[in-house]
């Protein structure tokens, strides 16, 4: 096997391939995040030898965060789901609306096609997401012992999903809103709408913030 190395200022880089079935962390290996280009752990520690930024072999604290984000989208999942999402206010009467009351008044005007959307998009996916995330951070944190490419899979689903999350925010406002109650003449945000979008975030964050590495660690450590 042939070893290319180079000095650049005053750190040594090798560049050698990696060996398939070991994690680059466990051949000294390590990725920065900024150029995409890999250096030794030992010889450079904490400063990538390309472009000088900041290196780690795994994102500092993430297991942490992406429970402490999946946690605080669990809290206000409760209120986004109970309490009302709009106020439609006709003739001085306000007419609360929740995610579910809406999926009903929908069914009841015939629109069974928006129904399911609305239902898919403000309720199946945020839990997904959910319980998708907490599944594999739990099994990162016990170290269970499964299959580490179906997790992956599992993970970019939810990573994929996530980029159209803040569309369910929009849905929901928008479709409940436009209830037929006859003419409206103000619509009012609930409490369920701010409750809904921090769902929203913090899934999203949560997503961003899990180093996916830490699959492969946690069942390669468990050996």
């Amino acid at each position: 096997m042939n070893i290319a190395a180079q000095n650049i200022g005053s750190i040594y880089v090798m560049n050698e391939p990696l060996t398939p079935g070991i994690s680059a962390k466990q051949q000294d290996r390590q990725v920065c995040l900024v150029c995409n280009m890999d250096s030794s752990i030992t010889e450079n520690p904490k400063i990538c030898p390309y472009c000088h930024s900041a290196i780690a072999p795994r994102i500092k604290h993430s297991q942490q965060k992406t429970l402490a984000l999946l946690l605080t989208a669990i809290i206000f999942i409760i209120p986004a789901n109970l309490y009302p999402i709009t106020y439609l206010l006709k003739n001085s009467t306000l007419y609360p609306d929740t995610i579910f009351s809406g999926i009903l008044t929908l069914i009841r005007s015939g629109q069974e096609g928006i129904a399911v959307i609305v239902f898919v998009a403000s309720i199946l996916v945020p839990i997904f997401k959910i319980v998708t995330l907490g599944f594999i951070s739990l099994a990162v944190h016990f170290r269970w012992q499964l299959n580490p490419k179906r997790q992956f899979i599992a993970f970019s689903l939810v990573e994929w999903v996530g980029r159209w999350s803040i569309l369910d925010l929009f849905v929901i406002s928008i479709i409940v809103a436009t209830f037929d109650k006859g003419s409206v003449v103000s619509v009012y945000p609930g409490i369920a709408a701010t409750s809904f979008t921090i769902v929203v975030i913090t899934t999203l964050f949560a997503a961003e913030s899990f180093d996916t590495r830490l699959i492969w660690d946690s069942n390669n450590n468990a050996k």
